[in-house]
């Protein structure tokens, strides 16, 4: 039993570095626009079913895939904050609204396009076990793509908080009007805001296809994993976004481990309302767009 609860652990840590990918895409764009992407998930799907194309069709690997799925989903992502940037009133709601729409659209198109078949790398070398010791077991991929969440993650801190462009957007975020009488343009900020998100979408969607199975429908679930691991953090705290992003990986292979997988999803929720209860500002909320 003790190296069940072992190997469950450290499979939620490793979920934990991905699912930080996808959150801290939805944190960003809230933290800035104060709107909530109901389209991530379909950004992060998106990427995975890129990744799936290039696989198929010339044979690349998941992670040679990556620049190619960096300009689609970036430009599917710009293409969303134009389309929000037209709304000009209750843009809070609206945004919301459109949002859903799109995901629809994008979900559709993905099942147009791909079929509703379950995919998966087919990648060996993504798919080779990496043992630790005698208990602890995983897949390459997983691994990999866990280093690169918890970089990506700390380069993000790291770029909101020592460089202009992080700070403006932070500014963004903590006082618009303020941020324009700094010279700072926040139509130009919201929309690398968007930008970030969809680097950080990519390398998600290239993990959830090298760690798991994508199909259509799971766009949907992404993004209310992402919404869930955001409150969790509480809004703008990039360290939160990677313990809630854990807390919810753990939470689920616990789950999986010792009771039934069907569960699994059940589990995140109630961690969610907790928090909710107990921390209504999340883990490390504030005000403000990053905790220092």
């Amino acid at each position: 039993m003790l190296e069940l609860i072992l190997q469950a652990l450290y499979s939620g840590l490793l979920a934990g570095g991905y699912y930080a990918m996808i959150a801290l895409g939805l944190a960003l764009v809230f933290g800035t626009m104060r709107i909530i992407n109901l389209a991530h998930g379909e950004l992060v799907l998106l990427a995975a079913y890129v990744a799936f194309e290039m696989e198929r069709s010339f044979g690349w690997t998941p992670l040679a895939s990556i620049p190619v799925a960096l300009v689609v989903v970036g430009l599917t992502a710009l293409v969303i904050y134009l389309l929000i940037g037209r709304i000009r009133q209750d843009r809070e709601l609206n945004s919301l609204i459109l949002t859903f729409g799109i995901a629809i659209v994008l979900t559709n198109l993905i099942l147009m396009i791909w079929s509703a078949d379950i995919r998966s790398t087919s990648n060996s070398w993504f798919m080779d076990g990496v043992v630790l010791g005698d208990t602890l077991f995983s897949m390459r991929g997983e691994v990999i793509f866990c280093v690169i969440g918890v970089l990506l993650l700390a380069a993000t801190y790291w770029w909101l908080n020592h460089t202009w462009q992080g700070r403006a957007l932070r500014a963004v975020a903590s006082n618009r009007d303020a941020a324009k009488l700094m010279g700072v343009n926040p139509a130009r900020i919201e929309a690398l805001s968007f930008l970030v998100s969809g680097v950080l979408a990519t390398f998600a969607g290239v993990a959830v296809y090298t760690a798991s199975v994508v199909f259509p429908a799971v766009g949907h679930n992404l993004t209310i994993k992402a919404f869930v691991i955001t409150v969790l953090a509480g809004m703008g705290s990039v360290p939160g976004v990677l313990l809630g992003a854990v807390l919810i990986g753990v939470g689920e292979t616990m789950t999986t481990t010792l009771a039934k997988p069907s569960l699994q999803e059940l589990t995140g929720m109630v961690i969610f309302l907790l928090i909710l209860f107990l921390r209504p500002s999340g883990l490390f909320g504030r005000k403000g767009m990053v905790k220092k």
